[in-house]
């Protein structure tokens, strides 16, 4: 379609495109046809759409007019669709699907844990861990009151030692103890009810466990083959997952990241300035990539422990009297720095290299 509308003589690369997703067989058709293609956030889309008109009425025929124009007139002020390669995609794809099965289960547990709460509350103080197969396994046997006083020390634990658990006797009396105390209670045929939900979500939870286990070893299997993995593991905070998420939401072009800073906007780890006359604040950036925003928040609390570096840093923001979690974006945006560095120049990490330059100017 967009070839019969070019001339006999016009080249591929001659066309430029601009549209709202950076991923998806239509985008790589369009790369593959040699066309050059930017992904524009559709939030960008949307404010551009009120320069033009302020009724706000919406059409897919005025947003494909008002996405020309932008490519037209501020297209060197956009982003093109990064060259990651086949491999970098699939880190992504196998990334996004371990994390998603997480926040699911996540869902899932709050849901059994207010099913619970409504006529089963002495569950709750039996088991800490809803997500643990020893709990999972007693609830899934004793779904209801009645049945779990009935559950014996042996299948209590039985079930704690498939789960691994240490000091097995004594969590084992604290659980019958805690499963017979007695509590406000909800008529039988409410009770079956929801005993039927909670055998439905333990069933959920353990299929989400056990694809959660398998996913990631397919986001290690994947990692472990980028040519960068060793640069991403030499960072303080970052393991097989961890570093598998942040490679897969920077991706592994290197020519997208102009420098540090580019980086740092990308992961939303820097802050922005807000001026009008003579009032100026900085605050920090609320429109962001979930995912690696979460990513980047985890390492920098990890490196907490890693780094000796990271800890001094993190100590004196809270020493000016930043709170924890500011401190830690600071962080993160310091360690998003030294990331950018290090792939840059092809070295893994050093603490005495990263760090220097604080050490010197303490000294001074």
């Amino acid at each position: 379609m967009i070839a019969e509308h070019l001339d006999t003589d016009a080249e591929p690369e001659q066309v430029v495109i601009g549209i709202e997703t950076d991923r998806g067989p239509w985008v790589q058709a369009l790369l593959a046809a040699g066309y050059r293609v930017w992904a524009i956030n559709p939030l960008q889309v949307a404010r551009y759409r009120e320069r033009r008109s302020v009724s706000g009425a919406k059409s897919d025929a005025a947003d494909a007019h008002t996405l020309a124009d932008m490519m037209r007139t501020d297209r060197h002020q956009l982003r093109p669709i990064a060259g990651d390669s086949d491999l970098a995609e699939a880190i992504k794809v196998v990334a996004r699907a371990h994390k998603t099965l997480i926040w699911e289960r996540t869902r899932h547990v709050l849901r059994l844990r207010h099913a619970l709460r409504e006529f089963f509350p002495t569950a709750l103080v039996a088991f800490a861990d809803l997500t643990g197969t020893d709990a999972l396994e007693l609830l899934g046997k004793a779904p209801d009151p009645v049945s779990a006083a009935r559950l014996t020390i042996t299948q209590i634990t039985t079930a704690l030692k498939r789960a691994r658990r240490h000091h097995v006797a004594d969590n084992a009396e604290a659980i019958r103890a805690a499963l017979r105390a007695e509590h406000l209670g909800q008529p039988a045929v409410v009770v079956a009810a929801y005993a039927a939900t909670v055998r439905a979500q333990v069933a959920i939870l353990t299929t989400l466990n056990a694809e959660i286990t398998t996913m990631e070893e397919q986001v290690e299997a994947h990692f472990g083959r980028h040519p960068e993995v060793e640069i991403y593991r030499s960072q303080p905070g970052l393991g097989q997952i961890l570093g598998a998420r942040v490679l897969a939401e920077f991706g592994d072009d290197s020519t997208r990241y102009a420098d540090a800073r580019s980086r740092k906007n990308y992961a939303a780890t820097s802050p922005i300035t807000r001026q009008s006359g003579k009032k100026q604040v900085v605050l920090a950036r609320y429109v962001h990539n979930d995912r690696l925003i979460d990513a980047l928040g985890r390492q920098a609390f990890a490196a907490l422990i890693a780094s000796p570096g990271a800890r001094a840093y993190y100590d004196e923001l809270r020493g000016r009297g930043v709170g924890h979690h500011a401190a830690l974006r600071q962080l993160a945006n310091r360690l998003v720095g030294i990331l950018h560095g290090c792939l840059k120049t092809g070295t893994t990490y050093e603490e005495a290299t990263a760090w220097s330059h604080r050490e010197q100017k303490a000294a001074a």
